[in-house]
């Protein structure tokens, strides 16, 4: 069941509607809790009645006035004279009352947990599948830290309120509509004394969380900022200590700490005055009650079983009334965590919008087109413009150009990652804007320009697109990406577990088991984003080769700065700018001038510098060992 936490405008909803939607699926368990609760609140309105009767029918003889309702209690434990005779009566009801309510109060809070538990699963289940929907875009203006808060700690702050306070508001309720009858039905005047300060301490509570809602977003957002920065910290702890940054990082955390803390501080400030205040009225409450029944008793007006009922009834009254601030309080804080929350929520799906979704029952062939593409990134300078080209089946497309010329952002396009402002990408003659995403990307293999890996097993990083490949498969995929015997030489072979991102691997493993899971997939088209950059040349030149043993069979598209990647490619693509500058292939763009023959020339001379240095060490390691 999804919940829609907000209205048609997509403004979250507020009070007891949105209460009100949130429970919804287990509005029938909060409603067993309720009775719970209603039953358990009988149980403790009757103790101090049977108390009260026993003072005044039996300690004291006889009551001054006749109260039918102590009347009816009395008789129901036995009678004046029996009662008498055995004080153990009401005693034992009293306690047999108390363990009654005990136990009912036991199934309603369990009942509530339940409920709210059952809630926040729901919660965090929509919000992580929204997540894993949302726009690009909006992903990448929000700062993971946050949204890690939003999933975690305001759910928390949701879940709290669902399990305590949504009962006590019963509760409360309750105790007062029916204390209010039973207590005029005894006194008239003494119930007006004992309840003066009651629609004070509500007025109070009320004005008070008027006041205190918009810190509740201050510390919430404090608290997200403070954990963008642990979280980061954490990810880039290993560039933190190559570059001896200790000291800045600290004083980076410092901050956000310090604003968490001072808002924090500034909320419980506000908390302690209200907490304080509102003890205050309500010991005044039992005061002004304590004042009016001792100057009625005196009239002959009261009884001391009547006073002994009242004083014990206010104190149950007193409680819930008092929660009201803390009830308040926990709910302006869960209103803005589910305001929190809802932000993401209505953030875009990125299939929102999309008019066609066309699902062709079968595979493409592999042909790609770039129709005068044109994208900028937040209405900025177009990262690509007016690109236009053309790749045919089985053909492999390799991309050069200096960074930040929109190599990586074709591949993005490509797979809709982001659509193109202007212009048309098509495969196989169909607008990829018309097809079904995940029919779009199941005909991709992808190694991205920062592989990542799972905290699981080698095995199931490289199978992580095909759940239920054979161990035959995932082997000569791995063969392929030349990765295959540094995974028999691990320990545990490919059930070797690796940590966060393949933390465990170096750069280049890293990069060839991401290969891998690519080939593996056995795609129509094959996308490698500087997939071979931290892997030395001879490594390189095996993975070439086998990928070239391919070629024919898949669309390749190669981004690479290393030209020895490239040179075997059948159309090359010059990007500068974000336009295309040449395009040909290497001989071809050998023989012209332009950046790709400097390049070229520049990393011959340097491959041929080393392999003289190379040499030359090698000679000389001759000739010391044959004069020796």
């Amino acid at each position: 069941m999804t919940l829609k936490l907000h209205d048609a405008s997509g403004k979250t909803l507020s009070g007891p509607k949105l209460v009100w939607t949130l429970i919804s699926g287990f509005r029938s368990m909060y409603l067993w809790a309720a009775l719970a609760l209603f039953v358990a609140t009988a149980f403790q309105f009757v103790i101090p009645l049977i108390g009260s009767a026993t003072i005044d029918y039996v300690l004291m003889d006889q009551p001054k006035h006749d109260e039918p309702l102590l009347q009816s209690v009395i008789t129901l434990i036995g009678g004046p004279q029996r009662v008498g005779q055995n004080l153990w009566i009401p005693a034992v009801a009293m306690l047999a009352l108390a363990a009654l309510g005990g136990l009912f109060n036991y199934y309603q809070k369990l009942a509530a947990a339940k409920a709210s538990d059952g809630i926040c699963k729901r919660l965090k289940d929509q919000l992580y599948d929204h997540i894993q929907r949302m726009s690009n875009r909006h992903l990448d203006q929000t700062q993971t830290g946050d949204l890690v808060q939003r999933c975690t700690s305001d759910v928390e702050t949701t879940r709290i309120f669902l399990a305590a306070h949504i009962v006590e508001i019963g509760r409360g309720l309750i105790l007062i509509a029916t204390v209010l009858p039973i207590m005029l039905s005894m006194h008239v005047g003494l119930t007006i004394a004992s309840m003066a300060l009651i629609p004070v301490i509500i007025l109070y509570s009320y004005l008070y969380i008027k006041k205190v809602k918009h810190l509740f977003t201050e510390v919430d957002e404090a608290e997200g900022r403070l954990t963008s920065v642990v979280q980061e910290n954490i990810t880039g702890i290993r560039v933190v200590r190559a570059f001896g940054r200790h000291d800045f990082e600290i004083a980076k955390f410092e901050k956000p700490n310090a604003e968490y803390r001072d808002s924090s501080i500034k909320l419980i400030n506000i908390m302690s005055w209200f907490w304080s205040v509102a003890d205050i009225a309500s010991l005044t409450q039992i005061g002004i009650a304590l004042i009016a029944s001792s100057y009625l008793a005196m009239q002959g007006s009261v009884t001391i079983g009547t006073i002994f009922a009242f004083l014990a009834l206010l104190n149950m009254v007193l409680w819930p009334v008092r929660m009201i601030g803390r009830i308040l309080t926990d709910f302006g804080k869960t209103a803005v965590a589910l305001q929190r929350i809802n932000e993401i929520l209505t953030q875009p799906f990125e299939t929102e919008g999309d008019q066609v979704t066309l699902t062709p029952d079968r595979p493409v062939s592999g042909r790609i087109e770039f129709d005068k593409v044109t994208f900028a990134h937040n209405e900025t300078e177009p990262t690509v413009q007016d690109i236009s080209l053309q790749v045919e089946p089985g053909e492999t497309l390799a991309i050069l150009g200096p960074s930040g010329s929109g190599k990586t952002t074709l591949m993005h396009l490509l797979l809709r990652f982001y659509d193109c402002d202007s212009g048309s990408i098509k495969l196989d003659g169909m607008d990829v804007k018309e097809l079904d995403r995940a029919y779009l990307r199941a005909q991709f293999g992808v190694v991205l320009q920062e592989p990542f890996l799972y905290s699981r097993s080698i095995r199931n990083n490289i199978q992580f697109g095909v759940s239920d490949a054979q161990q035959s498969d995932i082997e000569a995929a791995a063969n392929m990406a030349c990765i295959h015997e540094t995974i028999q030489n691990f320990s545990d072979g490919y059930d070797t577990e690796i940590g966060e991102k393949g933390i465990t691997l170096s750069g280049g493993q890293r990069q060839r088991v991401a290969l891998s899971r690519a080939i593996l997939r056995n795609p129509p088209i094959l996308l490698l984003d500087d997939a071979l950059s931290a892997v030395d040349n001879e490594t390189e030149s095996s993975i070439i080769d086998a990928l070239q043993n391919r070629h024919g069979k898949q669309t390749t598209v190669v981004i690479a700065h290393r030209l020895s990647t490239l040179a075997h490619a059948d159309k090359i693509v010059v990007l500068e700018n974000g336009k295309i500058t040449q395009f040909g292939t290497h001989q071809s763009l050998t023989a012209e001038d332009g950046l790709y023959r400097r390049l070229w020339a520049i990393q011959t001379q340097l491959e041929a510098t080393l392999a003289k240095e190379t040499e030359g060490r090698g000679d000389h390691g001759r000739e010391t060992t044959t004069s020796a």
